[in-house]
């Protein structure tokens, strides 16, 4: 660590500057990193300027700051509520991948080198004005020499460097907070930094992009209203993609698009199906729909582009997704939390009863609402916060699906707000619904379990002779594991002083009945040896029994 904090020690600084100018010098000396890289002590200093704004911006302006990889990493961290606060989010969906291009010349050589020939042998026309500039890559458009038009995605000079530098910056960072602040281990910093690293990875790498799209372009093999770039593989490397061009009207152009003679609703309906069909049939879909990645063309045909991020739903996953909306359309607590703890890593120390009446308040906030009223981005957004707040950890894939729907909702309430999302998935959720409760799909988990079984009776055998042979050696390791064992403990605490004190009782009149029915049956006085055994007797116990009680009232254990 030390060696990296040294090679990369210009980093480190402006990083630990930018917590500063940010009103975050606070982590700077929790972690102990100004004396590591000797930060003047002026940037320490508390900017009241900087405090009168919000955590959300700060944290907005601290990523801008950074650059690209910060960008990334914000924009990645707005598609898990589960994980960042609602009012962070908010914030922090603000941030824009808009940088200045670099030089053509720059992106001409990229091209040359990666794919081996001259641009002029490759394209017969190129422009050399991009087309857009995002953090990592910008697009050019051009004409290939058998006349197809392309949009070439070129990656930005020096960024994958600097994009793998930082996050080994980040992971570095993140293992000392986790190790020195309590805060940071409980809430997993170092794994949080680690999921979204591999999400930045995967953008920088252009061939899963192009796998991406390819993938998603079977789904809609037979949809004549849904297009996705074909992509030109002999033209693309992992710096360079080359994919099919078209010109369209994008979906956030509401007056263009009337002034076409496009029906908005009919648009809004295409894009929701479409969507739907992704998550809830093919388990793969678009992880970034939003307005800027929409085109419309004519007969209101739709083209999807850019899939650098994107989902996946397991059969798993996309059941317990149906569980869930079972569980809330028949509002049921039990079967909500059921399909959470499904869904997600739910912490040991959990509070159930809080988390039961958080539940309860979501399912009264929904209770008789008709499904067509109801917001889907609202109710994501809701359950997402009872993850947040009882530290629940949702899968990314179910939490970018959740940031997608939000998008959607978004989107479509602009092109119609008279459309219901929820109403048209549906039908969606009756097909996943039926397709869970089919006899093949039933068959195919008593085969997967029956499997699993056999394996147990396999095992079985080997398992005894373990067991019999420590049994032998008188060595069988025991671990008892007692939630709320302090509670546990004094429940007990105070029934064994109860139980004391009802012996105690039990014995002090057993013994006085014992002498008095004694000397009644002898018909003398209670006097042993001239002594006054009951009275005696009796004060003795008295004192014991008063000094019982004491003790047990005063633990406060009774």
């Amino acid at each position: 660590m030390f060696e990296r904090r040294i090679r990369h020690i210009q980093r480190y600084r402006e990083i630990a500057s930018a917590f500063s100018r940010n009103g975050f010098g606070f982590l700077v000396e929790e972690l102990g990193l100004q004396d590591i890289l000797s930060l003047p002590k002026r940037l320490l200093k508390k900017n009241h300027e900087v405090h009168a704004k919000t955590t959300g911006e700060r944290v907005r302006l601290f990523l801008e700051q950074l650059g690209p990889t910060f960008v990334k990493l914000g924009q990645i961290a707005s598609t898990r509520p589960d994980v960042i606060p609602a009012d962070m989010i908010q914030e922090i969906s603000k941030l824009q991948d808009r940088v200045s291009p670099f030089p053509t010349d720059e992106v001409k050589t990229i091209i040359e080198q990666e794919l081996g020939f001259e641009i002029d042998e490759l394209f017969s026309e190129f422009h050399e004005e991009p087309l857009g500039a995002a953090s990592i890559g910008q697009v050019h458009y051009a004409v290939l020499k058998t006349g197809e038009q392309v949009a070439v995605k070129v990656q930005r000079p020096g960024v994958e460097k600097m994009i793998h530098t930082d996050l080994e910056i980040l992971e570095e960072l993140a293992a000392l907070a986790e190790h020195r602040l309590r805060w940071a281990e409980k809430y997993q910093v170092k794994a949080i930094v680690e999921e979204f690293s591999k999400a930045i990875l995967a953008e920088l790498d252009y061939t899963i992009e192009a796998k991406n799209a390819a993938k998603i372009a079977r789904q809609f093999e037979n949809n004549q209203k849904i297009r996705i770039p074909s992509v030109y593989k002999e033209f693309s490397t992992k710096k360079v993609l080359t994919t099919e061009y078209f010109e369209g009207t994008k979906i956030s152009e509401h007056e263009e698009l009337r002034n076409k003679g496009y029906h908005l609703g009919r648009v809004a309906n295409q894009i929701t199906h479409a969507i739907f069909h992704q998550v809830l049939i093919e388990g793969f879909f678009h992880g970034d729909p939003h307005p800027g990645n929409i085109l419309v063309l004519e007969e209101e045909v739709i083209v999807f582009i850019d899939f650098g991020m994107v989902g996946r739903l397991t059969y798993d996953m996309k059941i317990q997704l149906a569980n869930l909306v079972i569980a809330m359309m028949r509002q049921s607590s039990d079967g909500v939390i059921k399909a959470i703890n499904q869904m997600g890593l739910v912490p040991e120390d959990v509070n159930m009863r809080l988390l039961r009446l958080d539940i309860e308040e979501l399912k009264e906030k929904y209770y008789d609402v008709p499904l067509s009223e109801v917001h889907l981005g609202e109710a994501v957004n809701d359950l997402m916060e009872i993850a947040h707040e009882h530290r629940i950890r949702i899968p990314a894939d179910l939490s970018l699906l959740g940031k997608t729907f939000l998008t959607l909702e978004g989107m479509v309430e602009k092109l119609d707000p008279d459309f219901s999302i929820m109403k048209a998935a549906e039908p969606f959720g009756r097909q996943l619904i039926k397709e869970r409760l089919h006899p093949k799909r039933m068959a195919e988990r008593m085969i997967t379990h029956v499997g699993e079984y056999g394996e147990i009776i396999l095992e079985f055998p080997k398992q005894m002779k373990e067991i019999t042979a420590l049994l032998k050696k008188e060595k069988i390791p025991l671990e008892i594991s007692i939630p709320k064992v302090e509670l546990f403990l004094t429940k007990l605490d105070r029934i064994s002083n109860r139980l004391s004190f009802s012996i105690v009782l039990l014995s002090f009149s057993i013994i006085m009945v014992g002498l008095i029915i004694g000397s009644s049956l002898r018909g003398q006085t209670s006097v042993l040896w001239n002594i006054p055994a009951v009275e005696i007797g009796f004060g003795v116990a008295l004192l014991m029994f008063l000094w019982l009680l004491y003790s047990i009232f005063k633990s406060g254990r009774f």
